[in-house]
C-alpha cells in the first residue's frame, strides 16, 4: 500500500487518508517536497499552550506549521486565472494556497469552519485541471482530539462543525477535489505535549 512509503512515526502519529495515489506521486515525482512534508510533520508537537492561546487570523498551531514550510522555500501562493472566450477574458477567482512549492499545494486547516474544506478541495480541483498543481495536501486534526479540548475547557471553541478528519474524509470521498490526488494528515493525541 502506498501509505507504507510514509515513515512509521508518521503513520503512528497521524490519521492518514489518501486519494488518487497521492502518496506514490509525491514519493516518486516530488521527492524533495515529500521529504520536507515528512520532516515537518515528524518534528511537530501539539502544545497545550498553543491550543489555549487565541488565534486571530491564524492559530498558533497553523502558524507553527506554515512557518516551517516557509523556512524551506514554500510560499503562500495566489493564482491569477483567466479564460479567454471569443476574445473576452473572464477572470476565475481562486483562493490562495497556504504553502506551495513545485506543483505541490499544502493547506493547514486547524480550527476553521468545516466549509473551508470545500473551498480547499474545489481549489485543488481547479488548479489540478489547469496543470498548476499535481498533488494537494491537507493537514488538519483527528476528530478524537475533542476529548483533550474538553479537558482544557476549549471544547466549545473546537466544536463538531470545525475542521477535522471526520468532516474532511467524506468530502474527499464524494469527489470534492475531482481528479486531484489528495493526501490528508490528521494530527493525533500522541503528538500532544503538556
Amino acid at each position: 500500500m502506498a501509505i507504507d512509503l510514509l515513515p512509521e512515526n508518521i503513520r503512528q502519529n497521524y490519521e492518514i487518508y489518501e486519494w488518487n495515489y497521492a502518496t506514490s506521486i509525491l514519493y516518486c515525482d516530488f521527492r524533495q517536497e515529500f521529504d520536507e512534508i515528512v520532516n515537518i510533520l515528524s518534528n511537530f508537537k501539539l502544545k497545550r499552550e498553543d491550543i489555549i492561546k487565541k488565534g486571530g487570523r491564524k492559530s498558533p498551531i497553523a502558524n507553527a506549521l506554515d512557518s516551517e514550510f516557509y523556512k524551506l522555500g514554500w510560499e503562500e501562493k495566489w493564482f491569477k486565472v483567466n479564460i479567454d472566450v471569443d476574445g473576452n477574458s473572464v477572470s476565475i477567482p481562486t483562493h490562495g494556497v497556504d504553502c506551495y512549492k513545485n506543483n505541490v499545494a499544502v493547506e493547514v486547516e486547524w480550527n476553521n469552519k468545516d466549509p473551508f474544506f470545500d473551498r480547499d478541495l474545489n481549489n485543488f480541483r481547479l488548479l489540478f485541471d489547469l496543470n498548476t498543481i499535481s498533488v494537494g495536501v491537507i493537514i488538519t486534526r483527528c476528530s478524537s482530539l475533542q476529548e483533550i479540548f474538553k479537558t482544557l475547557g476549549k471544547g466549545d471553541s473546537y466544536g463538531s462543525s470545525t475542521t477535522h478528519m471526520n468532516k474532511l474524509i467524506p468530502r474527499i470521498q464524494s469527489n470534492g477535489a475531482g481528479g486531484c490526488p489528495v493526501l490528508a494528515f490528521g494530527i493525533s493525541d500522541s503528538l500532544y505535549e503538556e
